[in-house]
């Protein structure tokens, strides 16, 4: 696969530049390459064969060479030495996330704002990582020593749902690079899918239109959505966890409740702000803003039709640091649905806190669409940034009125 891509380009150029050595134990095969690896390789590649197929040929693969690295002698022991370092990193990743998400919160310097978005970006990809590794790690522990299902503690809090399997989504692919994936912090490997590419996600992935969380549930467009009391019951538990000082299972809880349905957000917001849990709304918006294009427009949608601008102008701030791909389907989704207002939002913050030559990527995706847009953004930030975004919009042959 890697020689079809370009190597210093796209996703495999930076797996080479931040962890060269990484990459290298893979194509030598002295180490099982992570799911999210591949699926951010399989997105890279030119077109040609279908995606679906692509991906669960490279899954079978994968899932082959699982098996046979676990079945090794010590196979169970190096697992559960596994799970225990990714358990611990996941509590300190989650505290610094939490840390983040209300700095982030306090700030109004738009240049505070992007740094902090970044630094943000990237600790959530450790915690969304360390999440997946732990859901693998157990699930190949259990191939090895079948053990009797353990109930979850959380259920009755979480919008009723079915559950569903990890398949593959290029969404999880994007995030973080691969020197957090071999070092002494990425020890496990993300699940991959059993089958063909499936519109829903591993670990914390989902994709438009629903998928699955960090907890396996996966809120269907037409699931019912929890009422008052189950809010109460979720302020009450994150309140407990808060005094007992067990911050990571807290951010765990923020995580599940990004999952429920977006008309579920307003109501959150006020009663965390009730029971003094401002910094918890701010991290629960972070990770609302990391659900799929389709569901985070869902998200300001709703925050604004509750009268909770602020918010929903946030939200899609937060959500600008994603890849261009993935910020034009927000956009798209919103655009279609009448949301202006959002939609300009969007842009606006796509465009203060993005290169010219990163906005002209997002404006290629619908050059008629998002171009006149996109001009009108910067047009209303400075006339600096238009006339540097015009130019860079002709240089790259795309339409300038």
């Amino acid at each position: 696969m890697t020689q079809r891509l370009d190597p210093g380009t796209g996703w495999y150029g930076e797996f080479l530049r931040r962890d060269p050595e990484g990459m290298r134990a893979c194509l030598d095969g002295i180490a099982v390459p992570p799911w999210d690896v591949l699926e951010s390789l399989l997105a890279d590649l030119p077109p040609g064969a279908p995606a679906g197929e692509e991906a669960a040929y490279a899954a079978g693969l994968r899932a082959a060479a699982v098996a046979a690295w676990d079945a090794r002698p010590g196979g169970a022991r190096e697992l559960r030495t596994l799970l225990a370092t990714a358990t611990g990193q996941l509590a300190a990743v989650e505290e610094a996330l939490a840390a983040l998400a209300a700095r982030l919160g306090a700030t109004a310097d738009p240049a505070g704002v992007e740094a902090l978005s970044r630094e943000l970006a990237w600790t959530r990809d450790d915690a969304l990582r360390a999440r997946s590794r732990q859901t693998d790690l157990r699930s190949r522990l259990a191939a090895l020593h079948p053990l009797p299902a353990v109930p979850r503690q959380r259920d009755p809090l979480l919008p009723t749902a079915p559950a569903a399997p990890p398949p593959a989504e290029p969404e999880l692919v994007r995030r973080g690079y691969p020197d957090a994936w071999y070092g002494a912090s990425a020890e496990g490997l993300p699940v991959e899918p059993a089958g063909p590419a499936d519109p829903r996600g591993p670990g914390g992935a989902v994709e438009p239109g629903g998928g699955t969380g960090p907890g396996g549930a996966e809120p269907g467009p037409g699931g019912a959505a929890p009422r008052g009391i189950a809010r109460g019951a979720f302020v009450a538990e994150l309140l407990t966890l808060r005094a007992r000082g067990r911050s990571g299972e807290a951010h765990a809880l923020l995580c599940e409740a990004a999952l429920w349905p977006a008309g579920e957000l307003p109501g959150l917001a006020g009663e965390l702000a009730h029971a003094g849990l401002a910094a918890d709304w701010d991290t629960l918006l972070w990770e609302t803003a990391a659900l799929p294009p389709g569901r985070l427009a869902e998200a300001a949608a709703a925050l604004a039709d509750a009268g909770r601008r602020a918010d929903s102008d946030r939200l899609l701030r937060q959500g600008v640091a994603r890849p261009a791909a993935q910020v034009a389907e927000t956009a798209l989704a919103l655009g279609g649905a009448g949301r202006d207002r959002e939609t300009g939002a969007l842009l606006e913050a796509f465009v203060r806190l993005r290169t010219a030559e990163e906005t002209a990527a997002l404006a290629r995706h619908d050059p008629h669409w998002f171009t006149p847009r996109l001009l009108r953004a910067a047009r209303a930030l400075s006339a600096a940034r238009h006339r540097d975004l015009s130019h860079t919009l002709r240089v790259s042959g795309l339409p300038v009125a």
